[in-house]
């Protein structure tokens, strides 16, 4: 999940050093007490070294097959000089993948995008090394040069959404330079739970394929937040909107709650998904408010069974402690 990491200062002071000098090749860097931490300055013996030979000298042997880690290295002779890597195998933890793929583009903000001139995600070592560059060069050369944010968001897709059989969709633009597909049945029940009709449910997921976020199709009318909680996939991620209608110390109320859920599951499929959900929410609840839709609470969790109708109530109605004043004790003999 998303969770407020942010670079350290350490973070920050190394990555300033890298930047005011060409003797630093790279700066490696983890997660580590819920902050972007570094994990040293990579230094070539001369500075004469080639990339390629600083990769594979410098860079190769700090690379785990079971540890997740963050590469910025200096690559080009003019700014944007960097490049920054995300390195998450297969192996590692789940919920270090996690991490690590939600905040690779946390990464490059925190730092500065101006300095990065394009972003990688890696999954194993072979790709880190020399040949493994010169096979990404060939591949990036085939492709528009588009930022990787942009290739996430599918605005390289909008043509093929646009003129696609099914169901249409219709592009949300987030800023003069980014585009979202989004189907047009996804908007419309996104507005009819606004104007307080409909099922009071809508759920939506993103298309891997198409990376178009789409209504699922669904005929049910939950009316608790057990009954909510079988609707969502437990296997897949969901953004879900829940007009919920309850009656709390003798009142009748119906907030709209968002719940944005990402179960653990292994795989390639989970590793993309992951990087596109988080990139995703912030975009999908600012088209429900342009839809007029109010999202009173929002909760963020992996698994389905983490939604209880006793947490949503305890979010939703805080408890109010009550201070007891404060008895002065009786002297003695008396």
């Amino acid at each position: 999940m998303q969770s407020g990491i942010t670079a350290s200062q350490e973070l920050v002071s190394q990555f300033t050093a890298l930047l005011s000098t060409d003797e630093h090749f790279g700066l490696l860097a983890t997660i580590a007490n819920e902050q972007l931490q570094p994990l040293g300055l990579l230094t070539p013996p001369s500075s004469s070294s080639s990339f390629a030979s600083n990769v594979d000298a410098l860079l190769t042997p700090r690379i785990k097959p079971n540890e997740a880690l963050y590469i910025i290295l200096r690559r080009y002779a003019s700014a944007p000089a960097l490049v920054a890597v995300t390195y998450v195998p297969d192996t590692a933890p789940v919920r270090q993948k996690m991490l690590f793929a939600a905040t690779r583009l946390t990464l490059v903000r925190e730092l500065g995008s101006e300095h990065f001139r394009e972003t990688i995600f890696a999954t194993t070592a072979a790709e880190l090394s020399s040949a493994g560059f010169e096979k990404h060069d060939a591949h990036a050369a085939l492709d528009a040069p588009l930022t990787e944010e942009e290739r996430s968001l599918g605005e390289v897709k909008r043509a093929e959404q646009e003129a696609g059989a099914g169901t249409g969709a219709k592009e949300i633009h987030l800023s003069s330079r980014l585009a979202m597909p989004v189907g047009e049945d996804a908007l419309a029940e996104i507005k009819e739970l606004a104007s307080g009709g409909g099922r009071g449910l809508v759920m939506l997921k993103i298309n891997p394929q198409t990376e178009t976020v789409e209504l699922v199709p669904s005929s049910a009318s939950p009316s608790s937040i057990s009954e909510l909680v079988q609707t969502i996939s437990p296997t897949e991620p969901r953004f879900t909107f829940f007009r919920y209608t309850h009656t709390h110390a003798g009142a009748e109320s119906s907030p709209v709650l968002f719940f944005y859920t990402c179960p653990v599951t292994p795989g390639a499929k989970a590793i993309k998904f992951r990087m596109m959900y988080p990139l995703m929410k912030r975009a999908v609840l600012e088209i429900a408010a342009r839809e007029g839709l109010t999202v009173d609470k929002k909760f963020e969790v992996e698994e389905t069974d983490e939604i209880t109708e006793a947490g949503v109530l305890d979010e939703l109605h805080p408890r109010v402690e009550e201070k007891k004043a404060f008895s002065r004790p009786k002297r003695p003999g008396r």
